[in-house]
């Protein structure tokens, strides 16, 4: 069962993240305002009446991108912060996703790369115009300790979000012991993102570690630098970049019971 329902996407103009978008074969299925009930339970009452539009990707997976327009914070800048650092899609051909990304408004941050360690992934990063950053991931094969998914469209789904933590290990284990989860092995790789978000040396090497249930992995959990800092937001409004994960779970009731009065 995979348990990514949504990402939720901070943008300043909603009709041109929409374009952009449509440039991953994503469409709307849905548009509106974000109602004040909905907004108090993110504890973001300024994000109320926000327009907001859902997208689903070409395959008509039932896995969503939302995007809510909200005030541009002078203080975010991508791969940064602690929190939501990335979305990763799953694509048929990481090569000819680059030749579409050269014409498309979203800048080539990391170019189409083999990871070390990793056969079975051929990654490439791009940038939005609101400082979102997405890893466009050709599926070639499992790992030892999970299953991944095969893109049914050339680019579909979203299948793994990825999150900036001050410790890894602390962070891995709130996650595991509130969602009854498991962490996958840390692992240790040279983060082009990362080192060039930094100025570090190209060779840095920086941990990270997989979330999974049963065999599937949704979230990836990224060490970063101690010059990371907790993400500037505007006043109650919901933070800048990727700022929700939504997800579903067999064992709702006994998630709900874990995290009651936390």
């Amino acid at each position: 069962m995979h348990l990514i329902r949504a990402a939720t996407l901070s943008v300043a103009d909603l009709d041109a993240a929409v374009r952009r978008y449509a440039w991953l074969n994503y469409s709307v299925v849905e548009q509106g305002n974000i109602t004040p009930d909905l907004a108090h339970r993110w504890n973001a009452p300024n994000s109320a009446q926000r327009r907001y539009a859902v997208m689903r990707p070409e395959s008509g997976a039932d896995i969503f991108l939302r995007f809510i327009e909200q005030d541009l914070h002078p203080d975010y800048k991508a791969l940064r912060t602690h929190g939501w650092a990335a979305i990763e899609i799953c694509t048929q051909d990481t090569l000819r996703v680059n030749a579409v990304m050269k014409d498309s408004p979203f800048e080539i941050i990391g170019p189409p790369r083999k990871l070390d360690g990793m056969p079975a992934i051929f990654p490439m990063q791009v940038r939005g115009a609101d400082g979102e950053i997405v890893y466009l991931t050709q599926i070639t094969g499992d790992m030892p300790e999970y299953d991944l998914p095969r893109a049914q469209s050339l680019m579909d789904t979203l299948f793994i979000l990825v999150l900036a933590a001050p410790d890894l290990e602390a962070e891995a284990r709130w996650i595991r012991d509130r969602l009854r989860v498991s962490k996958g092995r840390t692992v240790a790789l040279n983060y082009t993102m990362i080192n060039g978000a930094f100025g570090l040396p190209d060779g840095t090497q920086h941990e990270l570690a997989t979330i999974k249930h049963d065999r599937d992995v949704f979230l990836e959990v990224d060490q970063y630098p101690a010059a990371a800092t907790p993400r500037a937001r505007n006043e109650g409004q919901l933070p800048p970049g990727i700022c929700i994960g939504s997800f579903i779970h067999p064992e709702f009731d006994r998630i709900c019971d874990i995290n009651a009065g936390s």
